[in-house]
Parts: C-alpha cells; sequence; structure tokens
C-alpha cells in the first residue's frame, strides 16, 4: 500500500509519503526542492554515482513513523543539502524547512 498526504511544518506544506513493503516501511517527505527518507535512502550513491543530479536529501535511520522521521536527527546527507545549511545532526523538520 502506498499512503500519499499533506503534511504542514511552520505553516509550509510538504508531501508524506508512507510506502508498506515486506518487513519494512519506506518513509518520504518531501519538498519541491529535495526530501528527506528513512534509512532506505542510499547517500553514497547521491554523492557518488548520482552527483550531476545535485540531490537535495537527508537520511535518518530507526525511524519507522511519518513523525519519527520529522523529529529524529538526520544521520547523513548529500553534498547539495549541506550547500543548502543541512548537516547530519540536524532534525528532519529543521531540514525541510531549508528546503522550502
Amino acid at each position: 500500500m502506498i499512503e500519499l498526504s499533506p503534511i504542514e511544518i511552520d505553516g509550509h506544506m510538504f508531501k508524506a509519503v508512507t510506502v508498506l513493503l515486506p518487513k519494512t516501511t519506506l518513509l518520504v517527505v518531501t519538498s519541491n526542492k529535495g526530501y528527506i527518507m528513512c534509512g532506505a535512502l542510499d547517500i553514497g550513491l547521491l554523492n557518488e554515482k548520482l552527483k550531476d543530479r545535485n540531490v537535495i536529501a537527508g537520511r535518518a535511520v530507526g525511524v519507522k513513523t511519518i513523525e519519527q522521521l520529522l523529529n529524529a536527527p538526520l544521520e547523513s546527507v548529500t553534498f547539495e543539502a549541506e550547500k543548502q545549511g543541512i548537516y547530519p545532526g540536524m532534525i528532519g523538520k529543521e531540514a525541510m524547512l531549508k528546503m522550502i
């Protein structure tokens, strides 16, 4: 099952995506500029093999809900995210506000 829902953070609207898979759930919160995702996101791939795409993204591990994703510290971020002032340790919702 795939669930798509709007989510508001400090008056700004984002999209939350939950994908239920066998033995795991993919979680994503996205704007038109970038996104944060659960531990399934491969930051190394984005930074190395897909570097030319300039993806702004962050990864939080150990989260099981969108709410947890928004409140968890990011474990890793892409090079492009760092250019936007997003860094490891930053809370997910704070990172999303930098992706407006």
